[in-house]
């Protein structure tokens, strides 16, 4: 929950208007000032003060624990011109809200955090638990000393200047181990630790075997990525409690799915009781990984027959391959997400021409593959293998990567041992339909007129099929210096089927700086004036130019009432 504190009638309108936004995420502290702090910094994750930064200093200086549990704070001017982040930049999340909260009142974000200024990802805001000396491997970071990367297994990170040797580590390990001086553990999330119980087993019997368990097999609890058990032990109160206050998701398999998983040690009491042979080592191999502590059962001292078992399963990591949409090529075009996948990827694969476009987005050490003109296979696959490879990478290309971009080839290269993530882009139909005006206003489809992937026999009859069915048009890579027949065909298939009135908008780099556009008809129509970078929209029966302007309505009522009209 996110606080907010306003001390003026400014203050509060700004106030209001966050509260209105985030009516789910905040929570407006009315009152004495001093007390309405003292409340929020208590009982929130994070503080929106509306207020001098001075003044918010004194208040919360006596609250101030430390980094690890203090709410992030945000102040923001009288003015509304800044959105200040002064306490809990990484850790309270108070940079990422600076930004989002001057997005929402266009203030600008102030963020003072070293590693941001710079372009570096945060130690701590790297998504893993994080131990030992960050502040000084930080500073040894922004000083340019050469920090070694010692990962135990290969694991998506973000970019980072690391190096193979260095005074300064950051070591990836789940191993239970203690930090160097001059070294940050980060714990990855590589352990699935597989959990079977009897009926009202205690959650401190759990708990204690999984602890011992790992304790024993020199493993961190920091890196279990989760508790793994039968569908029939889903609700089993222990079970449940445990993954709680490991503070783990807790996931299930039905005992169909456990009973075809291999394992070393199966047994007939499961298997009579929930339907499999094992449920432990059953539900911690259930996706794969290699079995480091085989089933053990928990010890009561009383004598009496133990409760719970357990296996313990070091599972790899999949590596991370996100599909950027860029946009046509302006960068307010570019979304938050496109954005953040950009930063996130420490490994960048496109078009050289598109790469030049982001280049000034990436974060530093970010690792750039790029290629010239015709070789989207090759860069599909490379994407691919480096993902593979346990790398975070972001494959681009302009639009939206699943229209005629590299979503379709690198989707065909990728197997299931990897994650992918399609992140959308604004196509070019629809940067030249904002264009145009509203030529999309109704059913549309996009054709491709080149036949260097497809045959002319196929394309021609998807023209001819959208033209019988009057449907919008909108033509991509109508025509080059080599291909230069096929636009002049497709443009005769449907001007059998629509008269040469019939709106048409040309539009050559759309939302670029040289952008340029036409509204002109099918008769009239040139091709002279359409290369590659240009998209072609063909209207539909009912497409009308309105003031200057393509317009295709919601239905037909407007071609029916014309033709009244011309009774």
């Amino acid at each position: 929950m996110i606080g907010l504190i306003s001390a003026t009638a400014a203050g509060a309108a700004a106030r209001d208007r966050l509260a209105a936004a985030w009516p789910d995420r905040t929570r407006v502290y009315d009152g004495p000032v001093k007390d309405a702090v003292r409340s929020a910094f208590a009982e929130c994750e994070q503080l929106v003060c509306f207020l001098a930064t001075g003044a918010v200093v004194r208040l919360i200086a006596p609250l101030l624990g430390g980094k690890a549990t203090d709410p992030g704070v945000v102040c923001v001017d009288e003015g509304g011109r800044f959105a200040v982040s002064l306490v809990g930049g990484h850790g309270g999340g108070a940079n990422e809200l600076a930004v989002e909260v001057g997005e929402l009142l266009a203030a600008q974000p102030v963020v003072t955090t070293a590693t941001d200024a710079v372009g570096l990802p945060g130690l701590d805001t790297l998504g893993f638990p994080v131990e030992g000396s960050v502040a000084a491997v930080s500073r040894a970071l922004l000083d340019g000393e050469p920090v070694a990367l010692h990962a135990e297994s290969a694991w998506p990170l973000p970019p980072l200047p690391l190096a193979e040797e260095g005074a300064f580590a950051v070591r990836l390990t789940d191993r239970a181990v203690e930090p160097a001086g001059n070294e940050v553990l980060l714990r990855p999330p590589s352990l699935v630790v597989g959990v079977g119980a009897s009926k009202d087993a205690p959650v401190d019997e759990v708990l204690g075997l999984v602890e011992a368990a790992l304790r024993d097999a020199g493993l961190s609890p920091r890196s279990i990525a989760e508790l793994a058990t039968v569908d029939a032990k889903a609700g089993e109160p222990g079970i449940v409690a445990a993954a709680a206050r490991l503070g783990v998701p807790l996931v299930t398999y039905s005992a169909g799915e456990l009973a075809g998983v291999r394992v070393p040690n199966p047994s007939d009491a499961p298997l009579a009781a929930v339907g499999t042979p094992s449920v432990a080592e059953a539900a911690a191999l259930a996706r794969g990984g290699e079995l480091l502590v085989p089933k053990r059962k928990s010890e009561r001292g009383d004598g009496r027959p133990a409760m719970a078992t357990c296996a313990v399963v070091r599972r790899p990591a999949r590596g991370r391959l996100a599909v950027v949409g860029l946009g046509p090529g302006a960068r307010d075009l570019l979304t938050p997400r496109a954005r953040a996948e950009l930063r996130r990827a420490a490994v960048l694969v496109g078009l050289d021409q598109y790469v030049d476009q982001i280049r000034d987005l990436l974060r530093p050490g970010t690792r750039i593959l790029e290629s010239g003109l015709g070789a989207e296979e090759e860069r599909a696959r490379t994407a691919v293998a480096e993902a593979r490879a346990g790398q975070a990478v972001a494959l681009i290309g302009s639009g939206d990567a699943g229209v005629y971009a590299m979503a379709s080839p690198a989707l065909a290269e990728a197997s299931d041992d990897i994650d992918v993530i399609g992140v959308p882009g604004v196509t070019a139909a629809l940067a030249a339909g904002a264009i145009l005006g509203a030529p999309l206003g109704h059913d549309h489809v996009s054709i491709s007129l080149s036949d260097l992937h497809t045959p002319w026999e196929v394309i021609e009859r998807r023209v001819r099929a959208a033209a019988e069915a009057d449907i919008v048009v909108t033509f991509y890579n109508p025509r080059s210096r080599g291909r230069d027949w096929q636009l002049p065909k497709a443009l005769a298939i449907l001007a059998g089927h629509r008269e040469p009135t019939t709106p048409v908008g040309v539009v050559r780099n759309a939302s670029r700086p040289d952008e340029s556009s036409r509204l002109t008809t099918l008769g009239a129509l040139d091709p002279a004036w359409v290369d590659m970078m240009t998209v072609v929209t063909v209207g539909n029966t009912a497409t009308r130019n309105i003031a200057g302007r393509m317009v295709t309505p919601r239905g037909y009522r407007w071609q029916g009432s014309t033709q009244e009209e011309a009774k």
